[in-house]
Parts: C-alpha cells; sequence; structure tokens
C-alpha cells in the first residue's frame, strides 16, 4: 500500500505541472463553487444536485462526486495534494461533460449562435490533466513535500 502511495505522490521537479495545475485549478474552482456554493451564478448544492439528477439522469453518488471533484478537486490541484488521483477525477468528469456537449460542436459559443457550449474547453482540460497524469504535481507541491519526506 505504501508502495502504491509513493507512485501517486511521486512528481517531476519542474516547473511546467505547477503552471498547469494552478490555472486549471483556478478555472475549474469557479465551476466547481457555482455548483457547491451558488458563487459567480450558479445553483449552488441543492440546485446542482436537483439538475444533474433529474434534468441529467445522473446516479446521486456521480452528481456528488462531480461537485466535490469540481470544488474540493481543484483546491487540491492548487495545493498539489494528490495530483494524479485529482488529474484523474477531473479528466473522467470532463469527459462525461464533453458526452453532454458533443452535439453543440467544437467551439465555445463566442456569438451565442449555438445551442450550447461547443467541446473545445473539454478537450483542452483533459489534455492538461492527462499531462498532470504523467508528470505529477511539479515544484512548489504537497505531493513533492510530501515525497521528500519519505526519502529521508
Amino acid at each position: 500500500m505504501k508502495k502504491i502511495l509513493l507512485k501517486l505522490i511521486n512528481t517531476e521537479d519542474c516547473w511546467a505541472p505547477v503552471t498547469i495545475r494552478t490555472m486549471a485549478g483556478i478555472v475549474m474552482f469557479a465551476h466547481g463553487a457555482q455548483k457547491l456554493f451558488g458563487w459567480f451564478g450558479g445553483y449552488g448544492f441543492e440546485g446542482t444536485m436537483k439538475f444533474m439528477t433529474e434534468g441529467a439522469g445522473l446516479p446521486a453518488l456521480i452528481a456528488f462526486l462531480v461537485i466535490i471533484g469540481e470544488s474540493i478537486g481543484s483546491l487540491m490541484l492548487v495545493a498539489g495534494i494528490a495530483t494524479r488521483f485529482v488529474a484523474a477525477s477531473q479528466a473522467i468528469i470532463m469527459f462525461g461533460a464533453l458526452k453532454m456537449h458533443l452535439g453543440n460542436g467544437f467551439f465555445i459559443n463566442w456569438f451565442g449562435n449555438q445551442s450550447g457550449e461547443g467541446i473545445e474547453y473539454h478537450l483542452l482540460y483533459i489534455g492538461m490533466m492527462f499531462s498532470l497524469l504523467i508528470s505529477g504535481a511539479g515544484k512548489f507541491s504537497l505531493d513533492a513535500f510530501l515525497r521528500k519526506r519519505q526519502a529521508l
């Protein structure tokens, strides 16, 4: 078990993942805060649960995990803790969102002439999460700190 945890928090000592996880975490946190707290024009926890379970037909557990993954998971990304786990979780969430938006085309709905948002954002985010799955959290992360403590 310890070996698996050490692989999970292992990370490269470089800057690129820091930029990716910080920016991705900030952007996704705004989406998660809409769902969890109702910030930024969101529906809050109850409204989002109702939409996801009744409107989108998701099981309540999946809806709950999406809300937590986008909000708490994003804070974990910024801090660089359990980065590979969070990256995998958010990639899965974004695959689900991509599936829901597929019928809207490729591009973001910049001019309001589509029925909804396209999939380009989802693809970019999935790519960033795959990058973090490969590299880990990078410098200035709790993963790196914990890994160094294990090496002592």
